[in-house]
């Protein structure tokens, strides 16, 4: 068995003077200026759908978020300020939840946003004041779920970027029994085969001329599951992490590792010869499998020589630094307590983990006291990972971050963003549950 060292990644180990602070995300709520321009309307659908995992057999059942005008991702810009309504076409309640979207109080699932019942429909405004990468997915509340497909939304930056074409790979993670029938998330998939797809596809293929730069925008959409995902042949240049631009930096190898949910904004040049191909390998700790391929045409190029390296994508506004002075610290076990509840089961009245002032800095040491790996993801405020004796930090923000066995990790956020907020704890097992705290700013 191969495994995945969380810790010791190369996006998590890069050298300060590589990286700078990555700053800000998507932005929903009163804490904007109001936007002049006349809102984007934007029709989400949960709906039933079928996808293909075994080449010549039935198609799937499954569920998925959807909008009209594409199959896997919303595109928009930075700055746009959305008309959006949630129709809710399948036999279960739902829960909206988007990641990467700080300061959207009245977004947050289970706390402000109710259950979107079986049948009905949702309005909600959405601004989008953040360029970036963000993750949509529907969480069932009732029995009988399907797998839930979720979708990708990209706000592009106001300034121009470097890049010849832009790209979405969404990782998805199945489980399927024998007979075909799909085991969600949180039921127990014993015996079930494991597959993966990108964008929907057993493999996905992108086309590229000699010399065009790729912005690739990978996605781990699987519920439980950490993944690495290489490019083999080509230098891929990361320029974001979970939606905050970040200071340009090498992957090693050209090797990604994504927690669930995590996603990685990179820069990829076409720099081989017309007619070869790069593959895209997927390793989830056990084996490697191919996804895809970035496939140079046997063509013109698109220019004589590869471009210059890109600058640093243009900043979204996180502080530089948090002073940790008088910071409020609170100590997280990740699961296993009365604390921790299922999100489904979750009651107003359920104790907060904290609450801090707005302004104030909080230091959240995250101990994980089970025997796999566990993620836990933060709702409306991003976060730095500390160093081990809590002397400094690195320099990205994250939302998500996987926490191994029997280790305690320190987080640093500063609480800016007034309102109720949930965190999330989730074992890395297909059968485990998602569980649920809140924290306020007051």
């Amino acid at each position: 068995m191969v495994r995945i060292h969380l810790m010791s990644n190369p996006i998590l180990r890069i050298n300060r003077r590589r990286v700078m602070a990555g700053l800000g995300a998507a932005v929903l709520g009163p804490h904007w200026p109001a936007i002049a321009a006349p809102a984007t309307p934007l029709a989400l659908r949960a709906a039933a759908e079928t996808v293909g995992l075994r080449p010549n057999q039935a198609e799937t059942a499954a569920w998925a978020l959807r909008t009209a005008a594409a199959a896997g991702t919303a595109r928009f810009g930075q700055g746009e300020r959305l008309d959006l309504t949630v129709t809710n076409a399948l036999p279960v309640a739902l829960a909206l939840d988007c990641h990467g979207l700080d300061a959207a109080p009245g977004l947050e699932p289970l706390l402000a946003q109710k259950p979107l019942a079986a049948g009905a429909k949702a309005s909600l405004e959405l601004a989008l004041g953040h360029a970036g990468t963000f993750l949509c997915a529907l969480r069932p509340l009732g029995g009988g779920a399907q797998p839930v497909r979720p979708l990708a939304l990209v706000a592009t930056e106001k300034e121009p970027v470097a890049v010849d074409r832009d790209e979405v790979l969404l990782v998805e993670e199945w489980r399927l029994r024998a007979d075909g029938t799909p085991v969600a998330a949180g039921a127990d998939a014993g015996g079930a085969e494991t597959i993966f797809t990108a964008n929907g596809a057993l493999s996905q293929d992108i086309s590229l001329r000699a010399h065009e730069r790729l912005r690739l925008r990978l996605i781990n959409g699987s519920e439980r599951r950490v993944i690495a995902v290489k490019i083999e042949g080509l230098d891929v240049r990361v320029m974001a992490l979970d939606s905050q631009p970040c200071e340009p930096f090498q992957a090693r190898n050209g090797a990604l590792v994504l927690a669930p949910g995590a996603r990685v904004d990179a820069f990829i040049d076409a720099t081989g010869k017309p007619a070869s191909a790069s593959p895209i390998l997927l390793h989830d700790g056990q084996t490697a499998r191919p996804i895809g391929r970035l496939v140079v045409a046997d063509g013109p190029a698109a220019r004589p020589a590869p471009l210059p390296a890109a600058p640093a994508l243009p900043a979204n506004g996180l502080p530089d630094r948090i002073d940790l002075k008088d910071a409020l610290r609170v100590d997280m076990a990740l699961g296993r307590s009365p604390a921790w509840t299922p999100a489904e089961e979750l009651q107003p009245t359920a104790s907060p983990a904290f609450r801090a002032r707005r302004g104030r800095a909080v230091v959240l040491a995250l101990t994980n006291p089970a025997e796999k790996p566990t993620v836990f993801r933060l709702h409306g405020h991003h976060f730095r990972l500390l160093d081990r004796l809590d002397d400094g930090w690195k320099p990205f923000w994250l939302d998500t971050l996987a926490v191994e066995p029997g280790q305690t990790q320190r987080v640093a956020l500063l609480a800016e963003h007034a309102g109720r907020w949930l965190v999330e704890a989730c074992v890395t097992d297909w059968a485990a549950p998602r569980l649920v705290r809140w924290y306020s700013v007051e």
